[in-house]
């Protein structure tokens, strides 16, 4: 599935769409996370709970169209390496906004009882393919069961946090470096007024999906022009590319100095993510998602659940700074997230033309006409 016919076009030209489908996430995504942050105060839903269902969630079309696509295609290895890995490669995002946030240390600073218990969520997410993988190959419909219990679980957890937003029974300690949502209200608008806002950001929602994906596709062609090791792209590379207007919103929201909304937008999203797999089973027509999940698959999960937990850790602990003005719980998600890049590519070698990048490119050359020309450009001969 492509906007445009890449397969014949030369490596510049695939690297100039890159970098310019990146360009329009940064500016894209700047002004979504100005309006995220203006609506989460109007509509009194909160920075962590809007970040990680309408922020969160807009900034995952990318990633879903991917994993949803390459499943129905019958590739499940990057349709799974694409869900997991972007979560784990989000979860270092958190790392990038820390080395932002000058105020303090950023789990310090946005201290939230509603991101503690999405950080909570998206670990119990996490265990439900492991529990499904290591379980009988049971499909109805050639649907796993694990696939209606992940959104039922992630419903449950929604509701959970608003209750904590509503009436919180724990409460984080504020200090001077601690961001205050209850004394950063947005101005009042009109119902007009409000309206546009929402237009404003279903729009720019549906720009940073187009781009997005723009740029997971052209990765996915770049890797395979490359030969980058096959593992390495799909566990980690493509769920790089899709996972960027998370990076940019991430970031931006820290600027803006929205802490939890940046922290929710995150975790929250990462919650979401999961849903990805359950997503991907019913579309992967061959039997159980959860049970095409490879060791590499496993190994990513497992990882990410660890970093979960040590964000979760940083959270509870709040450490004002550390190391480079950041928490130890964003030098220990860097480091295992390196050390993991290192396994993997030790692990896999390196790979001429990766299998699930050739699958990708014959499902893309099914869709649009070899002899198509893409916006008037010429391809090579």
């Amino acid at each position: 599935m492509q906007f445009i016919a890449l397969e014949g076009w030369p490596l510049w030209a695939i690297f100039l769409v890159f970098a310019l489908a990146a360009g329009v996430i940064g500016l894209a995504g700047t002004h979504m996370t100005r309006l995220a942050d203006q609506l989460a105060d109007l509509t009194g839903l909160g920075q962590a709970l809007f970040g990680a269902v309408l922020l969160g969630a807009s900034t995952s079309l990318p990633g879903i169209l991917t994993s949803v696509w390459t499943a129905f295609r019958g590739v499940p290895d990057l349709s799974v390496s694409n869900a997991i890995g972007g979560i784990a490669a989000q979860t270092v995002f958190l790392v990038v906004a820390d080395m932002f946030c000058r105020r303090a240390n950023l789990e310090h600073a946005a201290a939230s009882v509603e991101n503690l218990i999405q950080a909570a969520l998206l670990m119990t997410l996490l265990a439900i393919p492991l529990l499904a993988n290591s379980g009988p190959d049971f499909t109805v419909f050639a649907i796993h069961p694990a696939s209606i219990v992940l959104p039922s679980a992630y419903l449950f957890g929604l509701l959970l946090v608003k209750r904590a937003k509503a009436a919180p029974l724990w409460v984080a300690q504020k200090t001077r470096e601690t961001q205050d949502e209850d004394s950063e209200k947005s101005e009042q608008v009109n119902r007009n007024e409000l309206v546009s806002m929402w237009w404003k950001f279903g729009g720019l929602a549906l720009v940073v999906a187009v781009a997005g994906f723009s740029v997971a596709q052209t990765g996915i062609i770049i890797a395979e022009r490359t030969s980058i090791s096959g593992t390495l792209v799909g566990l980690l590379m493509t769920a790089v590319a899709t996972s960027l207007p998370e990076l940019v919103t991430s970031v931006a929201a820290v600027r803006r100095g929205a802490l939890t909304l940046a922290v929710g937008g995150i975790i929250g999203g990462n919650s979401f993510d999961v849903l990805f797999l359950a997503f991907a089973d019913a579309a992967y027509r061959d039997g159980s998602i959860y049970h095409a999940m490879t060791n590499q698959h496993i190994f990513i999960t497992a990882l990410t659940l660890m970093m979960s937990g040590i964000i979760l850790l940083g959270l509870l602990r709040r450490e004002k700074s550390g190391f480079a003005n950041i928490g130890f719980e964003s030098v220990l998600v860097l480091l295992l997230y390196l050390g993991a890049i290192a396994v993997l590519a030790f692990a896999d070698g390196p790979s001429d033309a990766p299998e699930t990048i050739r699958a990708t490119d014959t499902i893309a050359a099914e869709v649009i006409p070899r002899d198509f020309p893409p916006w008037g450009l010429c391809r090579e001969t």
